[in-house]
């Protein structure tokens, strides 16, 4: 189950039970925190001009990490224009404290989300931003080493169900490993894609991989594409520079 949020999305009326929630477990641990804080502050929403919408991590001056499925097009099935991309830095309830558009896209030349079967571990994308990050939003460093299972992380995002606030589960572990994928207990369901999972990295968090898919067993048991596989083109984008 893919984690991306579209506008399509099911209310259920006051005071009714919610249903569960792909990626999320009974005892939810997803409570909102405060974006223009660390390592919040370097969470953004990413949204398409389909009112597509995911989330993704500042990594650099001018670069964002996020989801590869978040930038297709399932209609045409092809990705989208690096144009019809924007970035919200510190989104909240509508309010934001900048808006910038995405001058170029990279994705693993190995990721098909066409096909049947698409590989989630080549399911990131790497935006190079039309313009800078407010001086607000310091980006999160990136952790490429691998992480042992029960490593303590935190991952964030914006939830459909929770669409206007940041939300986060911030007392989760890494389960181990499985098809070049890390598996983890956050509880994380659809708009979260591309949402950093966060390890610490001396005093301050690190970004150690991006959300991209839930698992159907009883137990939260979540997936996200380790750093590692799109460490290179991070080193690659700062080389470029400026677009």
């Amino acid at each position: 189950m893919l984690l991306s949020a579209f506008p399509a999305a099911t209310t259920t009326a006051a005071g009714a039970e919610r249903p569960l929630l792909p990626g999320v477990g009974p005892g939810d641990r997803r409570a909102p925190v405060d974006a223009a804080t660390e390592p919040w502050n370097g969470v953004v929403r990413v949204q398409t001009n389909l009112a597509g919408r995911c989330t993704g991590a500042l990594v650099g001056p001018r670069t964002v990490v996020t989801a590869g499925h978040c930038l297709f097009n399932p209609r045409t099935r092809r990705f989208l224009a690096a144009s019809s991309l924007h970035v919200l830095f510190g989104y909240d309830r509508g309010a934001f404290s900048r808006h910038v558009t995405v001058a170029r896209v990279a994705t693993d030349p190995a990721y098909d989300p066409a096909a049947a079967r698409p590989d989630a571990s080549t399911d990131w994308a790497v935006l190079t931003l039309d313009g800078p990050a407010p001086d607000s939003a310091p980006a999160l460093p990136v952790a490429a080493a691998p992480l042992p299972a029960g490593t303590a992380v935190m991952l964030g995002g914006y939830s459909q169900d929770r669409a206007q606030i940041l939300m986060a589960d911030r007392d989760c572990h890494v389960l181990g490993t499985a098809s070049g994928l890390l598996v983890h207990d956050c509880d994380a369901t659809r708009g979260t894609s591309g949402g950093p999972l966060l390890v610490r990295s001396g005093v301050g968090w690190a970004v150690a991989g991006v959300g991209v898919a839930a698992g159907t067993t009883p137990a939260v048991r979540n997936f996200a594409v380790p750093a590692a596989r799109f460490a290179a083109i991070l080193a690659r984008e700062s080389a470029v520079g400026q677009p």
